[in-house]
Formats: structure tokens, C-alpha cells, sequence
């Protein structure tokens, strides 16, 4: 029998953000995106290649997989026998600490997982820079979680004409800065309009999606300045106002896409509160309704009662820097 290959990966939640793909079969990224991966909610992912089987087996969270999220995994498994020239089907067993399709990078952690898994199940002896960019085909914001601390998701990298070999993510120096991201999860429950879905909504029919991209290059160089500074205002600042207008552009789409509920507005009012009472806190979006807050590690668990204050009900979770993906201990190709 062929041995089982653990990987475990966690999520990654952009400062600067993504939104639109240009190229949706390689998965590539309108613009580039800059990430913190956090030290909660990981992905355990076992995958082991077992030869004469005639399909893949998959479980997700204790369940076999159907439908659209067994066919995700199936695809990518073909991807990673395609590139090892490898026919065998595989067992494959994930297993989220996150909730799933609510807005909070369980597609992130889960194909960063499955990547490192997969190739070393399949013998495939790459590089992080590799990793990252076979990752990006599960899930863009996956290639970020490849990586620990802060990273650099590149949408185009060179003048190459191969766009997949010109995407992929790398590790952005962050020595000394160490936010608390307090996450507020006021509704765990899968989303009504799936990202993908809404990624092409907004970039095919928003008046305000190109706008808001082109000002991402902007975002991106001052968050880059901003961390090199250690500045918890300036990236803070930054982050928010690049979330809400991803949320703005959404809400322009036509028709509207809209995540935030009373809940998430409550919560956002609450991180107003405390700035106004002189606790820097600074809110930041993925497509859900669930709300991350940057703010000192010093202030986290003042934050963290705001939130729960603001929406009774929804669970308040601390995390910091968090680690790379990694195969467990003794699971080698």
C-alpha cells in the first residue's frame, strides 16, 4: 500500500485584495494581492495514490465529497497527475478548521493543503515557488498560503509569454510587525452567491470594478511601505479602504452582489467605536459577511469584546502570523 502524505495549511487574509480573474481556466488574478496567513483555522489534508483503484475516493470533513466540491478536487488531482505522468487515483481526506464558502479562505488553506499533499504523493519534488503556482490553480488566494507571514500574490511577473509560469506567489520580509487580526464570525454558513460566481458578475457588469483595480497598484505600494514601517495605522487604513471598495464594486454590479447583513454592519460600526475612543482597529472583507479586525496585539481582547458586543451571538477568534504550508513531520515524497 502506498504510503499517506499529511499536509496542513492555513488561511490567508488579504490586505490587499484580488477580485476578477483574467484568465479563469489557469486561474490567474486580475491584479496582484498581498496577504497575511493567520495561525488559526487549519486545513489537514491526508492524500495517498492507490494504484488500480478506478476513481478517486474523496471525504471532506467526514463525508464523501459530490458534486462541485469533489469535482474542484478531482480536477486539480488530474492537474498533479498530469504534471507528475502519473495515472493512479488517490484517496483523498480534508478536513477544515474553518467554515466552508463563508467568506473566510477555506479555499485558501484547503488547495495550499491539497498542493503539498498531492505532489508529495505523487513524487513531485517542487520548489515553494512551484508549490504556489500549482496551488493558484485550485484556488488563487491558495498560492498565498504556501507561504507564512506576509505574501505577494503576482498576477503577471516578467515578460514571458507563459501567463501560468508568470503567476505565482512569494514571501513578503515583514521582521517587526506583529498585528492581532480579531475575526468575527457572524455567519458561518455557506454563501448565497458563490465568489466565483460573483467575481464574474462584478468584473462583466460593475461600472466601478476597472477603477477600483487600477487603484490597487496604489494600494499595493503603500501597504508595502506600510509594513516596512511597521505602520499599524497606515496599513490599516490602507486595508480598509481597499476591502469596502471591493464591496463597492460588487454592490455596483448589476445585479448587486451584496455579503454584508445587519450583522456585519453592526460589527463595523463597533470598529468605528474604537477608533473613536483612540483604539486603532481597522476592518478588512473577503466576500462574506464575516468581519477581520487589524489592530495591537495589546488592544486584541478589547476588540475582540466589541465585536461580540455588536453581534451577540457570532464567535470572536484572535489570530496572528501564522505559518507556511508544510508537510507533517516524516511525510516526504
Amino acid at each position: 500500500m502506498a504510503p499517506d502524505h499529511t499536509a496542513v495549511a492555513h488561511p490567508n487574509i488579504a490586505l490587499v485584495k484580488y477580485w476578477g480573474k483574467r484568465d479563469e481556466k489557469l486561474v490567474i488574478p486580475n491584479v496582484d494581492s498581498l496577504s497575511m496567513t493567520l495561525d488559526v483555522f487549519p486545513t489537514v489534508t491526508t492524500v495517498r495514490v492507490t494504484p488500480g483503484e478506478p476513481t478517486d475516493t474523496v471525504t471532506f470533513d467526514g463525508a464523501t465529497a459530490e458534486g462541485e466540491q469533489r469535482l474542484r478536487i478531482t480536477e486539480f488531482l488530474d492537474l498533479v497527475r498530469k504534471t507528475a505522468g502519473r495515472p493512479e487515483r488517490a484517496t483523498v481526506d480534508t478536513r477544515n478548521a474553518v467554515p466552508t464558502g463563508a467568506g473566510l479562505a477555506s479555499s485558501a488553506s484547503g488547495f495550499a493543503a491539497l498542493a503539498v499533499a498531492a505532489a508529495a504523493a505523487y513524487g513531485l519534488d517542487l520548489d515553494p515557488t512551484a508549490l504556489s503556482r500549482l496551488a493558484r490553480r485550485g484556488s488563487a488566494s491558495a498560492a498565498r498560503s504556501i507561504f507564512g507571514d506576509f505574501a505577494i500574490l503576482y498576477a503577471r511577473r516578467g515578460d514571458a509569454a507563459d501567463a501560468d509560469l508568470n503567476s505565482y506567489a512569494e514571501p513578503v520580509p515583514v521582521p517587526d510587525f506583529d498585528p492581532a487580526l480579531v475575526i468575527a464570525v457572524v455567519n458561518a454558513g455557506p454563501k448565497a452567491v458563490s465568489s466565483r460566481t460573483a467575481m464574474r458578475r462584478t468584473v462583466e457588469t460593475s461600472p466601478l470594478y476597472w477603477p477600483w483595480a487600477r487603484a490597487g497598484t496604489t494600494d499595493l505600494a503603500d501597504m508595502r511601505a506600510a509594513l516596512n514601517r511597521g505602520d499599524l495605522d497606515a496599513v490599516g487604513e490602507i486595508a480598509e479602504r481597499n476591502a469596502f471598495g471591493m464591496h463597492a464594486t460588487m454592490l455596483a454590479a448589476r445585479p448587486a452582489v451584496r455579503y454584508l447583513s445587519p450583522a456585519t454592519v453592526a460589527v463595523l460600526d463597533g470598529v468605528l467605536r474604537l477608533r473613536a475612543d483612540g483604539v486603532p482597529a481597522y476592518a478588512t472583507m473577503d466576500a462574506g459577511p464575516n468581519v477581520k479586525v487589524l489592530c495591537h496585539p495589546a488592544d486584541a481582547a478589547r476588540v475582540a469584546a466589541t465585536m461580540g458586543e455588536a453581534a451577540p451571538g457570532c464567535t470572536v477568534v484572535i489570530a496572528r502570523r501564522g505559518p507556511g504550508a508544510a508537510l507533517r513531520s516524516g511525510d516526504g515524497p
